[in-house]
């Protein structure tokens, strides 16, 4: 009996960690907006459609980037699932480069806390500020960090060099920073978040597509990630969706978006916020 009744303890706990777990996507989808078809629509939605948040970058500031996420989320609730979405504000900083972030989330999974806000404490040093959403999961809460660094060309660790501060500023959030750095996680800008006991999803990873794929290389840079505290949340999978191996060209494939999604599935560790 006493073995039968810790078999049955056993399952239960671990039920209870399978469910606890928490799968996040992040993607740059390239202008989606008003560009976007209703096959392109599907096509993203049947990609994301297993995760429980998915953060995007790269909305269309003007007339269509919030219409498209919300015809996202629209058929996102045609499988399976029910859907919920936030979509941000214009970054302010840039003119010339203004864009939204957007949201997605299964309703059963994740609720959503407080009103999600664009960073103000940067927003002059960084063009696209980061958009917050904090999210509870199993009485847990997690922040997720949406941002799009500026270009390569344009040195993005000038920018990203601001992230060391946000962890001081938030002390009492769970920060996970996630979307398009332009930048390697080797690049000694992330030192100091290193030090702080985060780390990322991803090393070595590419999620950058080429023009055209040479010797059945199509990725070409290491720009999009995902930070996590350590101290306060493990790591149980991690993927990078080549979602370019379902057109029959990386041509016809870049008419999505010019970057892979990336996901991770995390788990809350005990104790902790």
């Amino acid at each position: 009996m006493n073995t039968l009744f810790r078999f049955f303890i056993l399952c239960f706990f671990v039920v209870v960690k399978l469910q606890a777990q928490i799968t996040i996507c992040s993607w740059n989808i390239e202008n989606i907006g008003k560009s976007k078809s209703d096959e392109d629509i599907n096509f993203i939605a049947n990609t994301v459609r297993n995760y429980d948040v998915v953060a995007i970058q790269e909305v269309v500031a003007g007339y269509g980037g919030v219409q498209a996420i919300a015809k996202l989320a629209d058929e996102l609730n045609r499988k399976g699932a029910r859907w919920d979405y936030t979509v941000s504000n214009p970054t302010t900083s840039s003119s010339y480069k203004t864009e939204r972030y957007a949201f997605l989330w299964k309703t059963h999974r994740v609720k959503i806390k407080k009103t999600p806000w664009l960073e103000e404490k940067y927003k002059l040093e960084i063009d696209r500020e980061p958009f917050y959403a904090t999210f509870m999961a199993y009485g847990k809460e997690f922040t997720l960090v949406n941002f799009h660094a500026i270009t390569k060309e344009k040195q993005p660790e000038r920018e990203i060099k601001y992230f060391k501060f946000l962890p001081q500023l938030y002390p009492d959030l769970n920060l996970i920073f996630l979307g398009d750095f332009n930048c390697p996680q080797s690049h000694t800008v992330f030192n100091p978040l290193k030090s702080m006991g985060f780390d990322s999803v991803f090393k070595n990873q590419k999620t950058s597509l080429k023009k055209s794929c040479s010797n059945d290389t199509c990725l070409a840079s290491e720009f999009d990630n995902i930070w996590y505290d350590t101290n306060k949340i493990e790591v149980l999978d991690t993927r990078a969706i080549k979602f370019y191996e379902s057109f029959e060209s990386l041509e016809k494939a870049r008419s999505i978006s010019d970057h892979i999604p990336i996901m991770t599935v995390i788990n809350f560790i005990s104790n902790r916020r």
